[in-house]
Parts: C-alpha cells; sequence; structure tokens
C-alpha cells in the first residue's frame, strides 16, 4: 500500500494534489428537493474548517471517540474525513453516553444529551444553514465553522494502524477503512472519473463505503441522494443522465 495513502485524509489530500476542480460529492434530498455539489477543493475546506474545530474549539485528541449520529448527508462525509484528519474514532451510531464526544442531527437530539462530553448539532437545513433556535446545551456546528482556519495541521501524526472507524459493530483502523474502499472501488469497476450514485443509508459499511470511501479511493465522485425512494423512476433516470453516473448502489 502506497505510504501517502494509508488514511482517508490521505486519499483526500491525494485528490486535492491530483484535480482540486473536479466534482467530489454531489448531493441531493429528495425530501426537500435540495441539491449540493462540492468539488473536491471546497470539499477539502469544509473537512479543514472542521477538523480545527474539533482538535481546536473541541479539544479532540487522537483516540477519541465520536458518536456520530447522522443520516448519509454532504456534512456527515465531512465529518468522516476531519475525524480521520485529527485521529478521532468515529462510531456510526454510537451510543452518546460511552463517547467522548457526539455530533447529531435535528432528530437525534434527546439521544445525543447523553455525552457527558462536548456536543455538537447539526441543522441539516439546506446550504449548511443553522438552527433558528440553537439546541440548548449543544454547539451549534453551522454557527462555529465558518471562522475556522481553511488549513489544517494535526498536533500529533495519525496512526494508520489506530481505531479510525466502528460501524456494524466491526472496528477498522484508517489503514484498513483505506484498504476495503480500494477492494470495493475494483469489485464496482471504479476508476478514475467514475460517478457512483448511492442512495444507501450511512449505518453500514456498504453505505459508507459506496457513498464515501470507494469512489474517493478511486480518484472518482459521489453523487450522494437521500430519501431516494421520493423519486419517481422517470427522475432517477433523468439524474442519471444529467450527473453523467457510471455506476449505481441503490
Amino acid at each position: 500500500m502506497n505510504a501517502i495513502r494509508r488514511t482517508p485524509a490521505d486519499l483526500l489530500r491525494s485528490a486535492l494534489a491530483t484535480d482540486p476542480a473536479r466534482p467530489l460529492v454531489t448531493f441531493y434530498d429528495d425530501a426537500t428537493g435540495e441539491r449540493v455539489e462540492l468539488s473536491v477543493a471546497t470539499f477539502s475546506n469544509w473537512v479543514s474548517k472542521t477538523a480545527n474545530l474539533l482538535q481546536g474549539d473541541l479539544a479532540a485528541e487522537p483516540g477519541d471517540r465520536l458518536a456520530l449520529l447522522l443520516p448519509a448527508h454532504w456534512q456527515s462525509a465531512v465529518w468522516l474525513l476531519a475525524c480521520s484528519s485529527v485521529g478521532v474514532t468515529v462510531e456510526i451510531g454510537g451510543d452518546p453516553a460511552a463517547a467522548d464526544l457526539v455530533v447529531t442531527g435535528p432528530g437525534t437530539l434527546d439521544a445525543a444529551r447523553a455525552c457527558r462530553g462536548e456536543r455538537v448539532a447539526l441543522a441539516l437545513r439546506p446550504l449548511g444553514g443553522r438552527f433558528p433556535q440553537p439546541p440548548e446545551g449543544f454547539v451549534d456546528y453551522a454557527v462555529e465553522v465558518p471562522g475556522q482556519g481553511d488549513r489544517f495541521a494535526p498536533f500529533a501524526p495519525v496512526d494508520p494502524d489506530a481505531p479510525a472507524l466502528v460501524v456494524g459493530g466491526t472496528e477498522l483502523t484508517a489503514a484498513e477503512v483505506v484498504e476495503r474502499a480500494g477492494a470495493d472501488a475494483g469489485e464496482r469497476g471504479l476508476t478514475a472519473g467514475s460517478r457512483l450514485l448511492s442512495g444507501l443509508p450511512y449505518d453500514s459499511w456498504d453505505g459508507l463505503s459506496a457513498g464515501l470511501f470507494a469512489p474517493l479511493g478511486a480518484e472518482g465522485s459521489v453523487v450522494l441522494c437521500r430519501h431516494l425512494p421520493e423519486l419517481s423512476e422517470d427522475g432517477l433516470a433523468k439524474r442519471v443522465e444529467s450527473e453523467r453516473v457510471t455506476h449505481r448502489a441503490v
């Protein structure tokens, strides 16, 4: 394995060096009509700001555990790469009471209050909008992240052999995430420039791989669709054509 591509954050840095202008994540919410397209450079900027928030304001350190209570969403993808940048272990749907930090959407605020550490809430509104009324006891991500630095440097090197992701009861190191993402990309036939449309949730490895890691590792991109069943067959066909989709995971 290439030493400079041993963590998910390494994959993003590689993509940024290769072609920063190409699309990386195109997000649709078919319940609201939202569409957001992020180039590699724009996505990387969000990751850097989020990693600075995580490491600086939230005082997260390598080895800390973060319970991620978010759906398949472009901001969820940002948090996954920000945690990789800092060395924080992400537990998908993890128990907030057992976590050092929790990141939650609006539908899981009550469960997230069990976390005794830092709590971050995302409104998941179009264009990354903030809560109309910030939830008590939580940092409003949309309020705090814009002012963070556009460049990120970890206080300590990230160990690719340290735990990075827990999903479906399986714990994976950063290097294992990269390895599995590469294998999945090969099985799906993804290559540089591939566009994978994924309607899978982020609650399993398959969903995380199709919705982020495999396209990133293959130097491709993802069309990430939330609430895809809301879309008609004709609407899906038009999206596949307009977004130049080459592969699907639905």
